[in-house]
């Protein structure tokens, strides 16, 4: 939920709509930002009702100002995704069920879970994930303790360190030595310190799964259609011809959908991690 979470969506959405439409183009967003120090690692039951509380209040705030759709940019606030989806009547698109349909579509069978503490060792995240037909292994605790240190002590900071690299490399081969054939990378500041176009795994960033998600979601209306052959027409004999009643025009489609998103960043913290 760091500053530098909401700098990533900003940057792929913008990217991924320049790159689909025009290089004049820009992703048409409307974003609140929290105070993720108001928000640090939630862990009691009263600290993620005040969370859900906080993101709610924010995503009525912003389809008050015209979104038309929501995301929540942080993994691990998807831990009260209900609560803050049946306080709107727009659709928030879920981080897990974008991650989990690429995952089904490239038929991966069996994977491992990298993220903060609540995303690693919770059930909200996992099954979702587990529902679209993908066996994760089961969490390392030490690694769930350094992962927490490294997102919390540098990459929220905006700091990305060899160290870290090197540690999060050592971490990823062992996990394809455990079994793992892929990697959900379910934090997005981890891509800082992942190399995710070349491992020793495929890595299914959520980062940037989501965002594509979301930009498709605004461009729906203006990708192009492959032309329908109109089928052929009987000639119609002279007495149906001045019988046959003017064929009106077909309304135009409507212009592309206008994204209005609350990025934020992915700790444990809210609103569009």
């Amino acid at each position: 939920m760091s500053w530098v979470s909401t700098r990533t969506y900003y940057t792929h959405l913008n990217a991924i709509v320049q790159k689909r439409t025009d290089p004049r183009r820009s992703a048409s967003l409307l974003i609140e930002s929290l105070d993720f120090g108001l928000l640090y690692r939630m862990q009691t039951a009263e600290e993620w009702e005040r969370a859900a509380q906080v993101l709610t209040d924010s995503a009525r705030r912003l389809e008050s100002g015209g979104a038309e759709a929501l995301i929540i940019c942080a993994n691990s606030m998807h831990r009260v995704y209900d609560q803050v989806a049946s306080s709107v009547r727009i659709p928030i698109l879920h981080i897990a069920e974008c991650v989990g349909q690429r995952m089904a579509q490239d038929k991966v069978k069996t994977a491992a879970l990298i993220g903060s503490r609540n995303v690693m060792t919770e059930s909200f995240y996992r099954r979702r994930l587990v529902a679209h037909g993908v066996d994760l292994l089961p969490p390392d605790l030490e690694n769930v303790e350094v992962l927490d240190r490294i997102i919390y002590g540098e990459l929220m900071l905006g700091k990305a360190t060899r160290d870290a690299e090197r540690e999060l490399k050592t971490m990823l081969t062992n996990k394809e030595r455990d079994g793992a054939r892929a990697i959900v990378l379910a934090n997005t500041e981890l891509e800082a310190v992942v190399n995710v176009d070349a491992n020793v795994l495929p890595i299914y960033d959520s980062t940037r799964i989501h965002a594509e998600a979301a930009a498709e979601w605004m461009l729906e209306d203006e990708l192009p259609r492959q032309p329908v052959e109109p089928e052929p027409v009987a000639e119609p004999e002279p007495a149906e011809a001045a019988a046959a009643e003017p064929v009106a025009d077909a309304e135009p489609a409507p212009a592309g959908n206008t994204i209005r998103v609350m990025p934020r960043d992915d700790a444990e913290a809210p609103v569009a991690e």
